[in-house]
C-alpha cells in the first residue's frame, strides 16, 4: 500500500479523557486518477468491490453531507465512533481506506488513506474514540466506499452515496471545483495563492482592504477555524480578481484594538505573511491602559478609519470586511467629516452568520453609510459571490466615470 503522497486534510481522534487530541494526516493515495492503478491489499479491494458491510471491528460511521463552503468548494466527509474497550490493550494502529467515485465516471475513483496510532488504553476504559475525515467535491453524485482495520485485521466498513448540488437560485455561483471533481480538503488556511494573470482592460485597479479578524461573538476569546476560513475566503476572492493589480491590506482586531498586519501596494496578497501575524494574536488579553480609557475601542476605530482613508494616493476602492463591531459609542460624524471628500467608493462585507440575531447596524456600517457606501451581509457562500460581483461592477463603473471626467477637463 502506498501512503507517501500527502494532501493536507486534517482530522482528529479523541480517545475520551485518556488521550489528547491527535492531529493526523489524510492522504490521496499514489496512483489515484484516470488510467492509474492504486496498490491496495487484495482483501481490502474485495471488501470495497463487494460493498460488503463488516463489523469485526465495531464502529459507527455517520456520513457528512456535502456542504458548500465560503471557498466555493463542497465539503463532505464522515464521523466514526469506536468503543474504547475495542481498542484496549497495548498500542494499536488503525488504517482507514476509502474511495470516492463520480457516478458518471465509475472508472475514475480517487482513493484516500489515513493511519492513526492508538496509545495504550486500559481494559476497563469507558467511552468512545472519535475520528473525523473529509474531502472536497465539485457538483455531482458520488459513491463512497469506506473501511477501517486494526492490527488484528478486524474490519469495519461502510458505504454511502453523496450528492453535491447547488439550489436552482444559486446556479450563477462559480464553484472552485469542476463538476465531478474530487480533492483533498486544504488543511492550511494561509497557504500561498497561485499567480493570477492580471488584466487592465478596465484600467489597473488598486484597492485597500481593512479586515477585522475577530470572533463572531465579541466576548469570545477564541477565533474559530470557521471564522478564519470565511474571512480568508473573502480575501482570496478579492486576490483572485484579475482586474485588481494593486492590493493594500490592513488586518486588525477590535478586541485587542491593534493593527496586526499590514501590506501596502502589493501585486498580490501575502497569505503566509498574514497567517504568521495572526498566529501571534492572543485574544482575551487587554491592555490596562485601554481599560482605563473610556471608549478606547471607539477611539481606535476612529483613528484607524481616518488614518487609512486619508492621504493623497487614494485607491480605487476601500473595502471593510469582518464581523459586526457593536460599540457603546460609535465613530462621531464630526470625526468622519475631517476626511473631507474623496472620489472612490466604500464597501462593507459584513460577515454575520446569524443576521436575524443582530439586525442592527454596527459602528463600521454606520461609518460606511456616512460615506454613502454599500454594505453586504455575508451569511452564506452565495452571499459572498453575489456581493463581490456587485462590488466589482461598482468599482469599475466608478473608475470609468472618474477617468471620463478627467479626460473632459
Amino acid at each position: 500500500m502506498s501512503l507517501e503522497r500527502t494532501a493536507g486534510v486534517v482530522c482528529a481522534v479523541v480517545f475520551s479523557v485518556l488521550s489528547p487530541v491527535a492531529a493526523v494526516g489524510q492522504v490521496i493515495m499514489e496512483g489515484s486518477g484516470p488510467g492509474s492503478i492504486v496498490r491496495i491489499f487484495n482483501t481490502d479491494s474485495a471488501i470495497l468491490e463487494a460493498r460488503e458491510k463488516r463489523q469485526d471491528l465495531p464502529c459507527t460511521v455517520s456520513p457528512i453531507k456535502p456542504v458548500l463552503g465560503f471557498d466555493m468548494r463542497f465539503h463532505a466527509g464522515y464521523e466514526v465512533t469506536i468503543p474504547l474497550r475495542e481498542l484496549a490493550g497495548s498500542e494499536d494502529l488503525l488504517t482507514t481506506l476509502f474511495r470516492v467515485t463520480p457516478e458518471n465516471r465509475p472508472d475514475e475513483p480517487v482513493y484516500f488513506s489515513q493511519r492513526i496510532k492508538v496509545p495504550s488504553i486500559e481494559e476497563d476504559a469507558k467511552g468512545d474514540a472519535y475520528l473525523q475525515g473529509g474531502f472536497d467535491l465539485g457538483e455531482g453524485k458520488y459513491k463512497v466506499d469506506w473501511l477501517m482495520r486494526d492490527r488484528s485485521e478486524r474490519v469495519c466498513s461502510s458505504f454511502w452515496d453523496a450528492e453535491a448540488v447547488l439550489p436552482a437560485r444559486d446556479r450563477d455561483v462559480q464553484l472552485a471545483l469542476e463538476a465531478g471533481s474530487i480533492a483533498a480538503t486544504d488543511g492550511e488556511p494561509f497557504r500561498d495563492e497561485p499567480p493570477v494573470e492580471r488584466t487592465t482592460v478596465d484600467g489597473p485597479l488598486n484597492v485597500k482592504v481593512m479586515v477585522n479578524f475577530a470572533p463572531q461573538n465579541s466576548l469570545s476569546a477564541l477565533l474559530r477555524p470557521l471564522d478564519v476560513a470565511a474571512l480568508v475566503s473573502i480575501l482570496r476572492n478579492i486576490n483572485r480578481e484579475p482586474r485588481i493589480t494593486k492590493f493594500s491590506i490592513v488586518a486588525f482586531n477590535m478586541q485587542d484594538q491593534k493593527v496586526i498586519y499590514r501590506q501596502d501596494d502589493a501585486d498580490r496578497i501575502d497569505f503566509p505573511g498574514l497567517g504568521g501575524a495572526l498566529s501571534e494574536l492572543k485574544l482575551g488579553t487587554v491592555d490596562l491602559r485601554k481599560l482605563e480609557e473610556k471608549h478606547s475601542d471607539t477611539a481606535f476605530l476612529s483613528n484607524l478609519i481616518t488614518t487609512e482613508m486619508a492621504g493623497e494616493n487614494q485607491p480605487d476602492a476601500v473595502i471593510f470586511a469582518g464581523p459586526k463591531v457593536m460599540l457603546e459609542e460609535r465613530v462621531s460624524p464630526e470625526v468622519l467629516k475631517q476626511l473631507g471628500g474623496f472620489e472612490y467608493p466604500v464597501f462593507y462585507m459584513n460577515y454575520n452568520l446569524s443576521p436575524h440575531a443582530n439586525p442592527w447596524r454596527d459602528a463600521i456600517g454606520t461609518a460606511v453609510k456616512h460615506f454613502r457606501g454599500a454594505e453586504y451581509t455575508i451569511s452564506r457562500p452565495r452571499d459572498l459571490f453575489f456581493a463581490w460581483t456587485d462590488i466589482m461592477s461598482r468599482i469599475v463603473k466608478s473608475k470609468l466615470g472618474r477617468s471620463a471626467s478627467t479626460a473632459s477637463r
